[in-house]
Formats: structure tokens, C-alpha cells, sequence
């Protein structure tokens, strides 16, 4: 009988929710979508922010006027808050309206952006009003937040209506003495008399902060900027600096995302940064999805927008779109998720396995279980392997609009300069090293060997025969074919340098790498890149020094050699260009073109193709452009990296997009599926507890039979007393 029940019951527990589940059980069919963060993001003012971990946050919250489109390809700009893309309008110097083709004379450049009326705000304290109408928390004393200790313990939120003056109000934050925006130094060269409002703000933060020992609240609005102004309430103006086509690019960031006055005024109270009531922690937007939970030593989570706008999915998209499923849902309502859980999860492993277990939603693939996720095809091409391909996981690859690349400084006296020498130099050692090779041990075949600075999907990138650096590589049997080291060694002995030693003193030629980083992976890296040297008797002599150290060398252009990378701000040739443009040297002008090269055609090309359309007449300037940096080598071009997502049967929509930053509203997940998956991958198994209760009860019933046979005994004795 005793067995009977402990089985029933056993049995009874094995058939409820699996044991291993993370969430509770109220959750369970909900619509959430699960994923993780592995460190707290630093910033979450979008004006300050400039992370991807960040923007992952951000780009759901906050909105600018313009987006990409989620589907197409080439990436395509389309409007969000604004009515249309706005198409700017050209003046000369005396201010009077010239046509767009009359370059020479476009003295600024004015971008009109209309927004759409009825947008509003998500609940926040900021906009909580009383009775009387007037701001509950715009005058907080120090002992009215004596019982304040996170946002959610206002007990009043309110909301209001988009307009124009937020996304200006945002814009002059970007010179704010206080906030130290990222992009400033760009804009300042651009909008007009932001560099002139930067000391303006500066001045009167100092005055008040000298007048007052309380927190310093500047009220923008009553500070005007020429370079951004109110049209009416659901227009504003940008002006500009010349031609600068790019602003549309940047208008579709969180930089130009709008900004309500009273959540400025709200964070910037006395006692409220103490207490992290900040922007950094508590967004405030117009996005489909709110921060409702922002707890960095265990989850961050974010909720659907009560009153989030109309937007829906999109109805069309590229070519092979519908037969991937991905337009489904076009015309639907937006978001469809209510829900997104963030967990922190420092480990790859532990993320790992619950991905399997079902638990999270979406992985990337680590080295770690990348054998067990990925394998190739006799083709080359990566698929899954048959347990992923069981469990019904999809894979998406992508290539990122990113590249990784090894820099020479050209300021250096034996790697820089435009000599012949040194050119013949930098092409022998950009043949030895072997980046299909780097890429095969130290990227699990994740990544696409480079051919020049523009990566696939920017306008300017090459494919085929044409598109190869003719000075490193050879076109054979239809693909590019790294040259021989024997060619590397003669363009060495060429250089001055046969068998790695210098002709003229007959020493060895040291080259010297300046990197920072320090793990065993590292250390690997390292060893390997000494041996692609080592192929052209060349001596590599690895300095690594700290990240700090490294920067400093870095900005003195002390560096001879040094590892560096760039991922695409924006889909356009210029965001890769700059990267080579002379007045944009790091160790001169503090800018990202880190390698100090300077080529005065190539220059002079960048600065007429930068503010161009992409018609053939770029295409042609670009082209010339690729082909003086091939000849001149200062990079070794490196890899642009593959991107690798899992996902799982019931996540829909998950077409990959590296430009837009508000994925989340477009993606689906289906509950029930889930619910069912994770029951058929998590059941438990009970068959060893079942026989440990067996063995358990088999052991105790002689027990029992001894300790029956005692009470009886007594029972006897006085039944045989009574006779």
C-alpha cells in the first residue's frame, strides 16, 4: 500500500512542468520572448549611448523620425515618427534657394521632418500631473524621495503627445557640458552653430552652478540653436553645414531619437542620481516597448507600450522573402511579443544549454558549441549538424557589415610612407599573412577573407574578378587564390630586405605588433601570427600592453603594426572611406584613421564622393579609390566577419537586419509550440528515482516485519495471562 502511493506519487509529480525550468510557472504559455545580457549597459540616455549591448535596450524605447526597412536589401530608409523621409532643400551663401545640382554653390543644406500627430509617450512620473494640472514631480524636495528608492515607487504616471520641440530639445542635448555625447565632434562640424551653443551651455551651467549648491537643471528650450528650430508643433528644421547626405543615415539613430523636457527636469533633481533615477536606468520613449525591470545582477525586462502607435508589418521585401516565411505577417499590427525577459548570463555554456533545453529563444554559437551546432558541407557551407536539425533549429548566417583588419602606422619609418620600399614591404607581408587560414582556426570558418575597406551590402563593394586586391591575390578556377610566399620573398628582397634581413647592415628585420589582450586564446593568436612572419623569415616581436597603454600609442601613432576593426554606423561607402581619409589621421587630427595614411588623390576623391548619390558617377570615384589604397596596402585587409544565429522552430520573423536597431516589434514567437517543446525535451526521468523507492521500501520491510512481530508479542502475553 506504502509503495502504491509514493509511486502515485511520483508519477503525478513527473507529469507536471519539467523540474529544470528557470521561470515560474506563471509564465508558462505567456507571450515572452527569453534572451540574456552578460554585463550591465552603461548608458541608456540614447544621446550618450553608443553601444550595441546598449542599443539593444535603447532601440526598442526610443524613437527616432526614420528607420530601416526590416526586409529590404540594400538597407532602405523608411519613416517611423516622420510622415516621409525629408528630402533637404539647398542655399547658397546669401541665403537664397539654388537647385540641387549646383554643388559648387550649396553653402547649408535645411531638412524639414514632419511627424505624426497622436504619437504619445509611454507612462512615466515625468508627465504625472495633479488635479490642478500642474507637474506632480517637477519640484521634488530631498525629503519627498525619502521612500523613493527605484522609479516604479512614484505612485502617479501620466503621458502626453509627440511633438516637434522633443526631437530639438534632443538635439541641442548633443552639446550639453554635462553629457559629453559621442558624437558631438562630428555634429559640430555639421549643424549649424552647435559648436558656438556648446560654450553657451557652458557658460550658464557654470553661472548656475555657481549660484546654487543644488542640482544645475538647464531648460534648453530656453536656449536657441540656429541649426535646429520649431517649425510648428509637428515640424522641425535642421540645418546643416554644406551637403551632408548622411544625416538621413543618422537621423534613423537613437542620437536624434526625442527627448521630452520633462524627463530632463525629472532626472535631473537633487537626490534622484543617488538613487540611479536616471536616464542611464530608466529610459523614457515612444517605442513599442518600455524598461519596467532594470536590475543588473539578475534581469532587465521589457513590456509592450500601452500606448504604442500604429505601425505594422511590413508587405513586401527582396526576392525570396515570402518562401522564407517572412512575410506571413505582413499588414499586422506591431509588436507582437508582450514580453521580453533579459537574464544575465556571464557563461556561455550555461546560456548554451538551456538554449537546448528551450528555454532561450534565439543563440549566436559560441567556439565552444560550435562543433556540436555547425558543420560544413562538402561545398564549404555551413549547416546544422543532425541533433540542431532534430530539434527543428533554424540557422541564418550573414555576412556583417564590419570588417577586422591589421593597421600599419604610416607615420612608422621602416612599415610607413609612400616609397616603393615600403610599399613592396607591407604587400609581401600582407601575402604571408594568411587570413583564410586565421579565419578557419580562430572563427570556426566565420568570416569572408577582405578584398578592401568596403564590406558586402555597402554600395561600392565589388564581387567576382573585380572586386579582388590583384596585389595579393590571383583569380584561379573562378575564385581568389592568396600568392605564393615565393612571391612574398621576392617582393621582400625587392623591398631591401632579402631573406628577411636588411641588405644594406645585414641585421634581421624586426617587425613589431602592438595589440592588447592576454587570455590563452590570445597567446595562440600571437604564436600564429609569428609564424605567418616567420613563412618570410621575418621576425614579429608582439608588444602587448594594456588597453589604456595601447590607446595612448594608438593616438601618439607610436604603433608600428596593430590590430583594429569598424562596424558600420550607417549603410553608405563614406562610414568605411573615412577611415582612410587623410584630415581624418588618428596621431594628427584624433580621428579613426588609425593607420596616419594619406594619400592626397585619394583625398581629394573622398571629399567629392562623400556627399554624392549612389549613381555610377560614385561607383566610378569609389572604385578609383579601392584601387590607389590596394597599391598603397596601408591595412592588411583582414576578414569581414559571418554572423551566426540559432534559433528555434516558434520564433518567427528572424530575418537578419545589421542597420535597424527597433528588431524586436517585427519578431513572433509562438507560446503554445514552446510550451509544448520544452515538456517533450525537459520530461524528467523518473526511472531511477522510481527504483531507489523500491530498493528503499524492499530494505525496510524486514524492518517492518520485526517491528510487527513486537507488537504483537505483548499482545499475546496478556491474552495468555487472561486464560
Amino acid at each position: 500500500m506504502l509503495l502504491s502511493v509514493l509511486l502515485a506519487a511520483l508519477l503525478i509529480q513527473a507529469s507536471q512542468a519539467a523540474w529544470n525550468n528557470p521561470y515560474p510557472s506563471s509564465d508558462s504559455g505567456r507571450n515572452i520572448l527569453y534572451s540574456s545580457f552578460s554585463e550591465r549597459p552603461k548608458h541608456l540616455d540614447p544621446i550618450r549611448s553608443y553601444s550595441s549591448n546598449e542599443y539593444a535596450f535603447i532601440g526598442q524605447i526610443y524613437e527616432p523620425p526614420l528607420q530601416y526597412h526590416y526586409l529590404k536589401r540594400p538597407y532602405e530608409l523608411a519613416p517611423l515618427t516622420a510622415e516621409q523621409i525629408p528630402h533637404p532643400r539647398y542655399y547658397n551663401a546669401a541665403g537664397e534657394e539654388i537647385a540641387a545640382d549646383d554643388d559648387a554653390r550649396v553653402a547649408w543644406s535645411v531638412y524639414e521632418i514632419r511627424i505624426r500627430p497622436g504619437i504619445r509617450y509611454q507612462p512615466h512620473p515625468a508627465f504625472a500631473l495633479d488635479a490642478q494640472g500642474r507637474p506632480r514631480y517637477l519640484s521634488l524636495q530631498e525629503k519627498d524621495l525619502e521612500k523613493v528608492h527605484r522609479l516604479a515607487d512614484f505612485p502617479y504616471q501620466g503621458s502626453r503627445e509627440l511633438v516637434a520641440e522633443d526631437y530639438v530639445y534632443q538635439i541641442k542635448r548633443l552639446a550639453h557640458p554635462r553629457l559629453s555625447s559621442p558624437i558631438q565632434g562630428l555634429m559640430n562640424e555639421y549643424i549649424v552653430g552647435l559648436t558656438d551653443y556648446a560654450a553657451t551651455l557652458a557658460q550658464a551651467w557654470k553661472q548656475q552652478a555657481a549660484e546654487s549648491d543644488a542640482e544645475v537643471f538647464l531648460d534648453l528650450r530656453d536656449y536657441p540653436l540656429a541649426g535646429a528650430e520649431v517649425v510648428d508643433r509637428y515640424t522641425y528644421r535642421i540645418k546643416v553645414r554644406g551637403r551632408y547626405p548622411q544625416l538621413l543615415y543618422w537621423l534613423a539613430m537613437p542620437f536624434f531619437a526625442p527627448m521630452p523636457w520633462e524627463a530632463d527636469q525629472f532626472y535631473s533633481q537633487a537626490g534622484m542620481k543617488e538613487r540611479n533615477i536616471s536616464l542611464d536606468w530608466y529610459p523614457v520613449g515612444t517605442g513599442a516597448y518600455m524598461l519596467t525591470v532594470n536590475d543588473p545582477n539578475l534581469r532587465m525586462v521589457l513590456e509592450r507600450n500601452p500606448n504604442f502607435h500604429k505601425q505594422f508589418y511590413p508587405s513586401e521585401g527582396e526576392a525570396g522573402d515570402r518562401e522564407k516565411g517572412w512575410l506571413v505577417d505582413a499588414g499586422k499590427r506591431l509588436p507582437f511579443i508582450d514580453r521580453v525577459v533579459y537574464n544575465l548570463e556571464k557563461e556561455n555554456i550555461p546560456y548554451w544549454n538551456k538554449f537546448l533545453q528551450g528555454y532561450y529563444d534565439v543563440s549566436g554559437v559560441s567556439s565552444d558549441s560550435f562543433d556540436q551546432a555547425i558543420q560544413f558541407s562538402n561545398q564549404g557551407e555551413a549547416e546544422l549538424t543532425p541533433l540542431m536539425q532534430a530539434k527543428g533549429i533554424k540557422l541564418l548566417t550573414n555576412v556583417q557589415t564590419s570588417i577586422s583588419y591589421m593597421g600599419f602606422n604610416m607615420l612608422d619609418p621602416v612599415v610607413g610612407g609612400d616609397s616603393e620600399r615600403a610599399r613592396l614591404l607591407r604587400r609581401a607581408i600582407a601575402i604571408a599573412v594568411d587570413y583564410e587560414e586565421f579565419i578557419s582556426i580562430f572563427a570556426n570558418g566565420r568570416g569572408m577573407p577582405a578584398q578592401g575597406v568596403i564590406p558586402p551590402g555597402i554600395f561600392g563593394y565589388v564581387e567576382g574578378k573585380e572586386g579582388i586586391d590583384p596585389y595579393v591575390y590571383d583569380w584561379v578556377n573562378g575564385r581568389p587564390r592568396r600568392k605564393s610566399i615565393d612571391e612574398a620573398r621576392a617582393l621582400l628582397a625587392r623591398a631591401g630586405y632579402p631573406g628577411g634581413r636588411d641588405a644594406s647592415s645585414g641585421k634581421p628585420l624586426l617587425i613589431h605588433l602592438d595589440i592588447t589582450g592576454g587570455g590563452p586564446e590570445d597567446k595562440a593568436h600571437f604564436d600564429w601570427l609569428r609564424k605567418q612572419l616567420k613563412k618570410i623569415d621575418l621576425e614579429l616581436v608582439v608588444r602587448n600592453t594594456d588597453y589604456n597603454r595601447f590607446q595612448e600609442k594608438m593616438r601618439k601613432g607610436n604603433a608600428q603594426l596593430f590590430m583594429w576593426g569598424w562596424n558600420a554606423d550607417y549603410p553608405d561607402p563614406e562610414n568605411f572611406l573615412f577611415l582612410l581619409y587623410g584630415p581624418n589621421g588618428k596621431a594628427k587630427y584624433h580621428g579613426e584613421n588609425a593607420a596616419n595614411y594619406a594619400n592626397a588623390e585619394f583625398d581629394r576623391l573622398f571629399e567629392k564622393m562623400k556627399t554624392m548619390d549612389n549613381t555610377p558617377e560614385r561607383l566610378a570615384l569609389i572604385k578609383r579609390m579601392v584601387e590607389i589604397v590596394r597599391r598603397d596596402g596601408p591595412w592588411i585587409w583582414g576578414f569581414y566577419p559571418k554572423q551566426f544565429v540559432l534559433h528555434h522552430s516558434w520564433y518567427h520573423n528572424a530575418k537578419p537586419n545589421l542597420m535597424a536597431h527597433n528588431t524586436m516589434m517585427y519578431r513572433r514567437i509562438d507560446p503554445l509550440m514552446r510550451e509544448q517543446k520544452r515538456t517533450e525535451w525537459n520530461r524528467p526521468i523518473v526511472w531511477p528515482l522510481a527504483l531507489l523507492l523500491l530498493v528503499l521500501v524492499v530494505s525496510l520491510i524486514p524492518a517492518i516485519v520485526v517491528y510487527r512481530r513486537k507488537e504483537r508479542q505483548p499482545a499475546l502475553v496478556r491474552s495468555r495471562s487472561a486464560r
